[in-house]
């Protein structure tokens, strides 16, 4: 799902027409389809990592629930703590989210300003 962050310069230096090849090609298309595919792909990845933590954070529920019935019950103390763990990676992942989101807008910014201005929010 982060193919296109992980490729963003290549995508745009081949996309991207230097100005003697810029009649083969329109700029302001090329940019606003890679623009509309990012903020798709960050609607999915978003909704999808938060579907994740809920899911999670009720499996803590649950798990916290089994314990506080039976604190001598190691079984389930080290899944609750497996269980909290990854919450605490998904969240992690959100900010993951946020600096690739700026790395790459910066980077759409810079090569695609002069010929395409994206909404001044990008999701």
């Amino acid at each position: 799902m982060r193919d296109v962050d992980d490729k963003i310069i290549y995508i745009l230096n081949s996309s991207l027409p230097t100005p003697s090849f810029k009649p083969e090609s329109d700029p302001a298309t090329v940019c606003q389809d890679l623009y509309k595919e990012l903020n798709s792909n960050y609607e999915t990845r978003s909704n999808q990592i938060n579907k994740c933590i809920h899911s999670s954070a009720e499996h803590v529920r649950t798990l916290k629930s089994k314990y506080e019935n039976n604190e001598n019950d190691l079984d389930v103390f080290k899944h609750l703590k497996k269980e909290q763990n990854k919450l605490r990676m998904l969240k992690t992942e959100v900010n993951v989210e946020e600096v690739l989101r700026a790395r790459t807008f910066k980077v759409f910014d810079e090569r695609c300003r002069n010929s395409f201005k994206a909404s001044a929010n990008p999701l």
